[in-house]
């Protein structure tokens, strides 16, 4: 035997004893592949699958700050005590807020099953005048936290909590901050809800409604149902290229009174969008004082002064960052309401809007009995008009 195959002999039986061990080795298991988060373009931008369901989810929401400044019947301006001297002084009204969001959809074989929540974080002192009663008008958290959204919808049938179809579907009254220095109705309230749309332009909703509140002797009526039977709401709308035209009508079933409202948008052009509404509404009980809880002439769903009010006004799209907003508003009362705005997009997602707001009360020195409450704003005494700005920051996501 050679040296030549001596060396052979060794390098076989090497090799079969590491095949050998090698079979005895411990195979590891495949990981599994991982799950990633898919996007769900069903319902619009922003949504993704919940994994391992076919529920569609979106998070959003944004980050505002509000600086204000000057009269308190504005809403813009606060008042707060001296604390050397006790007197009163005007101060910056300022209102820091985080709003949560979530919406779901899921298809269903009754139809689209949707969520949707809003939940309002916020940190400020008080749109009123602190000084005039001696209080300092101090900052916080305070019970700032508030519930605005939480409702659930299959099909066209809404459970939960939401706001009042008097508004919703029929629209705000402006793209400014202060859209109700002459108010147009409240908004917070449990709903069961149906809305239909025919596919035409044509639309309706009936909304059974709870209402919220339990009011202010004099000045505001109870908004909360004082029985089983609810508020009802009741609205048709027609939308076509040229614009919309709608109406609601709500009955008030605590003060048994009914109010209405008709609006017309259209735009003439492709940057300028206009819009026009009317508001009647009964209120004989609504004014009168012998009630155990007097309402000041303002419910729920009709909370302008007297029975009749108008609202006005529009958006002008001056480039793709900036917009000017106005509106104005008037009552039987003789309340007049002006607010305009500018609103600058600085980068995506990111708006900074500077408004002017007045009001000017006509019957403020009436004499209150209880029947008529004819300074909504909250005018300091002595003032019959009240004029402020406020400058707000938003980061919307």
């Amino acid at each position: 035997m050679n040296i030549k195959s001596l060396l052979l002999g060794s390098a076989a039986a090497l090799i079969a004893v590491s095949g050998a061990r090698a079979a005895d080795a411990v195979v590891v298991a495949e990981p599994e592949p991982a799950e990633y988060v898919k996007i769900c373009d069903v319902y619009g931008s922003g949504y993704f699958y919940i994994p391992g369901t076919e529920t569609c989810l979106r998070i959003g929401g944004y980050v505002r700050y509000d600086i204000g400044g000057g009269d308190v019947g504005s809403f813009d301006g606060a008042t707060s005590t001296d604390t050397e001297d006790g007197g009163s002084n005007d101060t910056w009204f300022k209102h820091a807020r985080f709003s949560l969001k979530t919406w779901t959809g899921q298809e269903t074989e009754l139809g689209t099953l949707k969520t949707y929540t809003e939940t309002r974080f916020n940190f400020q002192n008080n749109n009123r005048d602190s000084g005039a009663v001696g209080e300092v008008n101090a900052a916080g958290n305070g019970d700032t936290v508030s519930l605005n959204f939480a409702w659930i919808q299959l099909g066209g049938l809404r459970v939960g909590k939401d706001e009042s179809a008097f508004n919703t579907f029929i629209g705000y009254a402006g793209n400014v901050i202060q859209d109700t220095l002459v108010p147009y109705g409240d908004f917070d309230t449990n709903v069961i809800q149906y809305y239909f749309d025919a596919g035409n332009g044509f639309s309706a909703v009936i909304s059974l409604e709870e209402g919220a509140g339990d009011g202010t002797a004099g000045s505001y009526g109870v908004g909360t149902i004082d029985s089983y039977v609810p508020h009802v709401v009741g609205g048709v709308k027609y939308t076509q290229g040229w614009g919309a035209i709608t109406g609601v009508v709500a009955y008030d079933s605590n003060y048994e009174e009914v109010a209405g409202k008709v609006r017309l948008d259209i735009t003439p052009m492709q940057n300028l969008s206009l819009f026009i509404m009317a508001g009647y509404g009964t209120d004989d009980n609504l004014t009168d004082p012998t009630y155990a809880f007097p309402a000041g002439g303002r419910g729920f769903y009709k909370q302008w002064d007297g029975n009749w009010a108008v609202w006005g006004g529009g958006t002008y799209t001056i480039n793709e960052k900036t917009s000017f907003n106005a509106q104005v508003s008037y009552d039987e009362g003789e309340n007049l309401g002006v607010a305009a705005n500018i609103a600058y997009d600085i980068v995506p997602g990111l708006t900074i809007t500077a408004e002017v707001d007045y009001v000017n009360a006509g019957k403020i020195d009436e004499v209150d009995t209880l029947g008529s409450n004819h300074n909504w704003t909250g005018i300091s005494a002595g003032d019959d008009d009240a004029i402020g700005g406020m400058l707000r920051f938003q980061r919307s996501f």
